[in-house]
């Protein structure tokens, strides 16, 4: 027994999904149906039920009432009667994380548009893509298995195994590029739906490179194939956007026009490159850690409310771990080159005082609110668990490789992961605070060439670090792997950059450039811009009476003298302030590290 899903598109010029769902008969006398209220991989309450339109329910012509529950759950006796039930929904957000249509265009997660029949939840769902009558030249992406009818990138008929697996599947629909490309004898597509210029080619050899990686890893000792018998990149182009989220089977990803290999410059890897890349290794090596590794607090997934779990830190700091590390070891970027990348990294997570006041647990489980909601005091009073998470799995990978010789690394951890979920099947019941900790304590005590290092205190210094708010101390377990580990100054228009000059004035605010003067994105606590009364959306318009902008801010503050009082003018809520502020010497807020043993280094890059 299964229920029929049908979508048409033709109201795109409304940004309107017109979904029926065919309801066979069953023993049923009242069913329930309801809406996700959340998408697994993005922590936040979102009631896509807002966007449900004329919800209604016939059998044989005649209107069944609808039983309003709650927001997000109906109730509708039937009788065990076949009947249908129609509605709308409503689609115009060019995120990874709900729908969109229009005419160029459609795109959706099952979590927006599928209205769950509970009681059917575990059966077979089918669905058919009508094709729309306004165009002939659009096609289909989806995870979806096709019906033998239907070939791929067609409309028609498209199937899942369970309501589950439905929503895990989104759709992109357009008139896009395809590329297809084979990695471990698994199909692999990779959709490109927008305006681009990109060197195909060489987008499908190093996208081919990150994925042989990942697989690699994880499969190392199950027979090298992935664990899905195919994988789509779904994604979205526009002029500035970025972001990508994970699915089982695909991943939907946003990015910029200009964030792809330039077929002119056949050497060149531009920083918008480089991310796209990172973010394809982030959202691939998901396939394991999370989409299936997952905290037992997720299974199964509860997605009417809120599901808590404080180790977030695990499966967005390891996976940003690896996504950048992944680039240098398939050689894409050096090693300096990521270096440079994990520098940022322990600069952002130390530039505030964030991780003094919230530790890896508290960020993890307050995900809901505090990490996707952020206020302005973000840097200041919160820290996230993708950059300091990140920073744990480096701890964890440079603990192990020293602990035994460098015969074990943090890869064998994501194995014994991996290893356990499989040998479990449906028995997995997910992973637990302690779980990756006692993997490592399994691997050092079993390794006869571990260098006799207490396990006991390491667990002990990894619950310290999970629990304390303070930074992660990495200058010492660097210098062991040949790596130095220095603060160094930044520059005054941005505290993301190194200054090369003995004179660069600290001010403390992060900016963006603005049609008048430069609008402050973020004031850190104790700076002298905090001091001065200077807040995050303020539009900073002159310093000292001279008007300032990005292309002259530098050269305006680095003309200004230490520990002297000037005017700084700025508007806020319509409102034209004066403050004084007084710049202090450069502190010593960015992290640099440099090889300076490359011997000792190769125990960091070589894979074991």
């Amino acid at each position: 027994m299964s229920i029929q899903y049908s979508v048409n598109f033709d109201e795109a010029n409304k940004h309107i999904f017109n979904v029926k769902i065919a309801i066979p008969k069953h023993e049923h006398s009242v069913l329930h149906l309801s809406l996700p209220a959340w998408i697994p991989g993005s922590y936040m309450i979102r009631d896509f039920s807002k966007n449900i339109i004329n919800l209604s329910a016939t059998k044989d012509c005649e209107k069944l009432a609808i039983n309003l529950i709650d927001k997000q759950n109906w109730s509708i006796h039937s009788g065990g009667e076949a009947f249908t039930v129609e509605y709308q929904v409503y689609a115009f957000d060019s995120s990874v994380r709900t729908a969109y249509l229009d005419q160029s265009r459609a795109f959706f997660n099952g979590t927006s548009l599928f209205i769950s029949v509970n009681e059917f939840q575990d059966q077979k769902h089918k669905v058919e893509l009508i094709a729309p009558e306004f165009t002939d030249n659009w096609k289909v992406a989806t995870g979806l298995q096709r019906a033998a009818e239907t070939s791929v990138y067609h409309f028609g008929h498209y199937y899942s195994d369970d309501y589950a697996q439905l929503i895990d599947c989104p759709v992109e629909i357009g008139d896009f590029t395809h590329l297809e490309f084979e990695v471990s004898g698994t199909p692999h597509y990779l959709i490109l739906n927008g305006k681009h210029y990109a060197d195909t080619a060489r987008l499908v050899k190093d996208v081919t490179k990150l994925c042989q990686h990942h697989i690699d890893l994880f499969e190392k000792e199950t027979g090298g194939k992935p664990p899905f018998k195919e994988y789509w990149f779904l994604t979205n182009i526009l002029p500035s956007g970025f972001g990508g989220l994970e699915h089982k089977n695909s991943t939907a990803l946003l990015c910029s026009t200009f964030d792809f290999p330039n077929v002119n410059k056949p050497d060149e890897l531009s920083d918008g490159y480089r991310t796209f890349l990172s973010l394809v290794s982030h959202e691939f090596f998901h396939n394991w850690n999370v989409c299936r590794i997952k905290p037992e607090e997720f299974i199964p997934y509860s997605l009417s409310s809120e599901s808590y779990t404080k180790q977030l830190w695990a499966f967005e700091g390891i996976t940003s771990y690896y996504d950048d590390f992944s680039l240098f070891r398939t050689g894409i970027i050096s090693f300096e080159d990521y270096l440079k990348l994990k520098s940022k990294t322990i600069s952002r997570v130390n530039r505030g005082q964030g991780q003094l006041k919230q530790n890896l647990i508290e960020s993890s489980f307050y995900t809901w609110t505090k990490f996707y909601q952020q206020g302005a005091d973000a840097a200041n009073n919160i820290v996230s668990y993708y950059t300091k998470g990140s920073l744990i799995a480096l701890w964890l990978d440079l603990t192990i490789r020293k602990a035994t010789n460098a015969t074990k690394s943090l890869d064998d951890v994501m194995r014994a992961l991996w290893a356990e979920f499989v040998n479990k099947g449906a028995d997995y019941k997910g992973t637990q605070l302690d779980t990756i900790i006692n993997i490592v304590d399994s691997l050092i005590f079993s390794d006869t060439t571990a260098s006799g290092n207490n396990s006991t205190s390491i667990q002990d210094e990894f619950y310290q670090l999970l629990n304390d708010k303070s930074p992660i101390p990495l200058t010492e377990l660097l210098a062991d792997f040949g790596v130095e580990l220095k603060q160094v100054p930044s520059k005054a228009a941005s505290l993301l950059e190194v200054s090369s000059n003995e004179h660069s004035p600290y001010l403390g605010f992060m900016f963006k450039e603005s049609k008048l003067g430069v609008d402050i994105m973020q004031v850190l606590e104790d700076s002298p811009a905090e001091k001065a009364g200077i807040s995050v959306q303020d539009n900073i318009i002159a310093i000292d009476n001279i008007v300032v902008n990005k292309a002259n801010f530098e050269n305006v503050v680095n003309n200004l003298a230490l520990n002297q009082e000037y005017t700084v003018s700025y508007i806020r809520n319509g409102e034209l302030f004066n403050s004084i502020i007084q710049l202090s010497d450069a502190i010593n807020e960015l992290s640099q590290l440099t090889v300076v043993n490359a011997e000792k280094a190769k125990n960091w890059q070589e894979i074991v």
